[in-house]
């Protein structure tokens, strides 16, 4: 059953849903229960006064007992303040128990988000997944503050108003009820009205989330294409759609609650109709009457709001179902291994290694190769040929399907996840830079890296220089992604962040595919500084750089052509002499 169905579904609830939700509780449930006997003390404490009003009414005012009357207002006014507290204390507790609640699920949400595959980002928006961490999750808080307790409350406060209704005067509670039944429909006609356009909205929130990172974060493809007018077509339509869907909500209110002051208007009716011809008679007194009158207004409250709450309960049961489905998938990568990979040589072997993304679509194909400790290995060859695939699996980014990956003669799965990965320096061709100062994108706030430190790797990378020249030197912000910084510093800034770290091997993915001449030269002294004493592996876009690299791998459609030093592959004219002779044709040609 897909996830609008479920929430479209007869059931009140899911009990299992809330269930996962409870487990979260435990560390507060002294408060949990402590709100659970203020919200049960209220409803009690609800009917105090409407009885006190009606003895006031027949053993004070009627006989004019000044003195009575006197000590009975102090009664109530010390009511009035215990109710005021009890409220209080009900509220507060409520919404703090809810905010603690929504804070532990959404930091082990994040938690667990950061150990997924990457194959599952890949494949789900990145606006989803933050609708998910935020805007879903702050529905689960209603559970506890608009929902769970004040249910209770409410249908104890109405127990405990029909109960005493009847023990005052049966008949004249008949009368007053019999417009009940008709509240009751009305009211489940509203709840399914309200649970579908509540879905819809989280829908729609969900998809202009979405859209909205999406092209925030695309917004130079937008621009550069002209797009601004066809994409903004998109968002007023989206826009549009999650409009709709909240006025459709809001309609559904503006039908139920004047149907339901007009059943409470009913009541009243019927009660000054039946009463008055019973007073006419002396059957009934004038407390009880104000009694009932009292009671119409307190009774008609909490019907009138059951509706909406038991929605919001649901709506907060329907996003902790997202919320869980993400919690309970089972992308979570293994990262138990048993082998600490601190004190690497940095051997590796693949041995017939296949792998696919999707099914059995295998973007490698049987690659076999090793490098010993120490030594440089290039991978080249066309777009999609699988180099990049293969530092993935490293990595253990993404899982293999067949064969092995193995580091000192032990398989990769052998090793711990973080000791590994710790183990294994990474500098991409697209660099992500945090919004923080350039220290802290270093060393990604490792508190076991000094400054100090930073800044001899600066030194040893060439990049101080650059560095100290920007306002703050190392505390200078880069701004998100780093787009104050020019592609060849934030490179620079890459290679330093893996230098600090001291990986046995090293992997750097097309580091000099798009930068100017000048920031080639500082990256490929960077390149020889960092591959020192490490097993480097290096995709290759410009083939100049890795001439010197011990091996050069020739990659064509997921399989290994050819391998060998460049002198060795450029004599066999074949795949490697096409691909450089192409490439320095290319180059004469834009010179």
């Amino acid at each position: 059953m897909t996830e609008s169905k479920k929430a479209l579904s007869g059931k009140i609830f899911d009990l299992d849903q809330l269930r996962k939700v409870f487990r979260f509780v435990r560390p507060y449930r002294k408060t949990f229960y402590t709100a659970i006997f203020s919200t049960i003390a209220l409803s009690l404490l609800s009917i105090v006064r409407p009885l006190l009003v009606m003895r006031i009414m027949n053993d004070y005012i009627i006989p004019r007992d000044a003195q009575g009357l006197g000590h009975m207002a102090v009664l109530i006014t010390l009511i009035l303040v215990a109710e005021a507290l009890l409220q209080f204390a009900n509220t507060y507790m409520a919404n703090w128990l809810g905010q603690n609640i929504i804070r532990d699920i959404r930091t082990y949400l994040f938690r667990h988000i950061t150990y997924f595959r990457l194959k599952y980002f890949d494949r789900t928006p990145i606006g989803t997944l933050v609708t998910r961490v935020v805007s879903d999750i702050e529905a689960i808080a209603d559970i506890f503050s608009q929902g769970f307790i004040v249910i209770l409350g409410d249908i104890l406060t109405l127990v405990v108003f029909i109960a005493v209704m009847l023990w005052v005067n049966w008949q004249i509670a008949l009368v007053v009820m019999i417009s009940i039944p008709l509240l009751l429909v009305a009211t489940w006609i509203f709840k399914n009205a309200i649970r579908s356009t509540f879905q819809d909205v989280r829908t729609q929130v969900a998809r202009l989330n979405a859209f909205v990172q999406e092209h925030i974060t695309g917004m130079k493809i937008v621009q550069i294409f002209n797009r601004e007018e066809k994409e903004m077509e998109k968002f007023r339509s989206i826009n549009a759609a999650h409009r709709d869907a909240n006025i459709r909500s809001i309609f559904a209110y503006s039908i139920f609650f004047p149907v339901v002051e007009l059943l409470s208007a009913l009541s009243l009716a019927l009660l000054v109709w039946y009463a008055g011809r019973k007073m006419f008679s002396g059957k009934i007194d004038y407390g009880e009457v104000t009694f009932f009158v009292m009671l119409i207004y307190q009774m008609f409250r909490p019907i009138r709001m059951l509706a909406d709450r038991v929605n919001t309960l649901q709506m907060g049961i329907v996003a902790s179902e997202r919320v869980f489905r993400i919690i309970d998938s089972e992308e979570r990568m293994d990262t138990q291994g048993k082998e600490d990979a601190s004190f690497l040589l940095g051997e590796i072997e693949y041995k017939d290694l296949w792998f696919a993304y999707v099914n059995e679509e295998y973007v490698l194909k049987g690659i076999s190769f090793i490098a010993k400790p120490g030594e440089t290995i290039a991978l080249v060859g066309a777009t999609g040929s699988g180099k990049s695939s293969i530092v993935n699996l490293l990595n253990r980014f993404y899982e293999f399907q067949k064969g092995t990956i193995a580091i000192d003669g032990k398989d990769i799965r052998e090793y711990e996840l973080f000791s590994l990965r710790k183990s294994i320096g990474v500098v991409l061709q697209d660099v992500f830079l945090f919004s923080d100062t350039i220290a802290n994108n270093i060393t990604l706030n490792n508190p076991d890296i000094s400054l100090s430190e930073v800044i001899e790797a600066s030194k040893a990378i060439g990049a101080h220089e650059f560095i100290e020249s920007l306002p703050g030197g190392y505390d200078y912000n880069v701004q998100e992604r780093g787009a104050v910084l020019s592609v060849g510093q934030r490179q620079l800034i890459a290679f330093i962040r893996a230098y600090v770290y001291q990986p046995r091997i090293l992997i750097l993915d097309e580091a000099t595919s798009s930068i100017d001449t000048e920031s080639e030269i500082l990256i490929r002294k960077a390149t020889e500084k960092l591959t020192e004493g490490r097993t480097s592996v290096i995709i290759a876009h410009r083939l100049a750089t890795i001439q010197k690299a011990d091996r050069i791998i020739v990659m064509d459609h997921g399989r290994i052509v050819e391998s060998g030093k460049h002198q060795e592959l450029l004599r066999l004219n074949g795949h490697y002499r096409r691909l450089f002779e192409l490439q320095f044709k290319e180059e004469d040609i834009v010179g």
